[in-house]
């Protein structure tokens, strides 16, 4: 094509895709909320405060004692994967896993079930994955959405909900294993959709425990989404596809039906930077609907990926707080 002919149609592909990603933060404009209370709020109290210690402990045990933990560092990652499992049977629930072998080494996912009861065929699925990526310690990516999900286990391994609860702990969600064959909620996503199994709903806790109330905190991959959301990050984030949308809005309104934390809502296309990056990619390939609920990762958090993403790096009062919306959103997700 002439020189002459490409410039029209590279300014037609850059107006379309400004319409289109402003179409998305215009879509997404129903998820907004308004006057959201600050998340740094009173010191923590009674179960509120427990909650906090319990999940400060589970970060310090698994990015502090434990540390770097992956297929390179594989004593950690087995490490790391029997305290999963020793806190969740300690929660009271049945544990199994899903072992499949990379590079010679037996890998595993951590699954505990809590079966439902009147809509028991249905499957409400809770994530996050526990490796680290090379060379972090990996404190907010990922064990304060490990610690997150071992406190839901506290709370709902006892319970009898309407549908199907699944708490997993992924394996290999990092480089060079993200979007490969070898990662873990691929596989398990894969294995799902081969027995034939009815997910209603997927929710990746990825990178929940980084807050920040100075303005300009908060970056976008797309400079104009700022116009349409905060600039201070300060907020947890829940993240969809577009067929994912009906979901996210469940999800975000049973959240914030606790009341307890600061959240927005983005449903756009898979590939607009960050979207796709966690474990509910994987479920999206296998016909399920999944969200991700993050801090937004490097869009805020300057440690991520990094040897200094250090336990002391993570916010465990905000924390507690998303921790007990999450338990407010599971609540209204598993008895509809």
């Amino acid at each position: 094509m002439p020189e002459k002919a490409k410039r029209p149609m590279i300014l037609l592909s850059l107006l379309l895709l400004t319409a289109l990603l402003f179409g998305a933060a215009w879509f997404s404009g129903r998820y907004r909320a308004q006057g959201q209370a600050a998340p740094h709020v009173a010191p923590a109290t009674g179960e509120l405060a427990t909650q906090e210690a319990l999940l400060r402990r589970h970060v310090q045990e698994l990015a502090g004692r434990i540390g770097e933990r992956n297929l390179w560092h594989f004593s950690a990652l087995e490490e790391a994967a029997a305290y999963i499992e020793a806190e969740l049977a300690a929660a009271g629930c049945a544990v199994t896993v899903q072992e499949y072998t990379v590079q010679k080494k037996a890998v595993r996912n951590i699954v505990a079930e809590i079966p439902g009861r009147d809509l028991g065929a249905e499957i409400v699925l809770v994530g996050a994955h526990y490796d680290s990526v090379m060379g972090s310690p990996g404190a907010n990516d990922n064990a304060s959405g490990v610690a997150a999900l071992l406190e839901l286990a506290r709370e709902f391994c006892a319970a009898g909900p309407m549908r199907t609860l699944r708490l997993v702990a992924f394996v290999n969600e990092e480089p060079p294993f993200f979007k490969g064959a070898e990662m873990g909620s691929l596989v398990y996503a894969r294995a799902a959709r081969a027995k034939g199994e009815k997910i209603v709903a997927m929710v990746s806790l990825e990178t929940i425990g980084y807050y920040s109330e100075a303005e300009g905190s908060q970056e976008y991959p797309f400079s104009p989404l700022r116009f349409f959301y905060p600039t201070r990050g300060n907020f947890v984030a829940f993240v969809g596809n577009f067929a994912s949308r009906r979901l996210l809005q469940k999800a975000l309104a049973a959240f914030r039906g606790t009341g307890v934390f600061p959240s927005e809502g983005l449903v756009a296309p898979e590939w607009l930077i960050g979207v796709d990056w966690s474990d509910q990619w994987s479920f999206w390939r296998n016909g399920y609907p999944a969200i991700m609920i993050t801090d937004t990762a490097p869009f805020r958090y300057h440690h991520y990926h990094t040897r200094s993403d250090t336990p002391d790096k993570v916010d465990y009062r905000a924390l507690a707080r998303v921790t007990t919306g999450l338990k407010g959103m599971v609540e209204g997700l598993c008895n509809p």
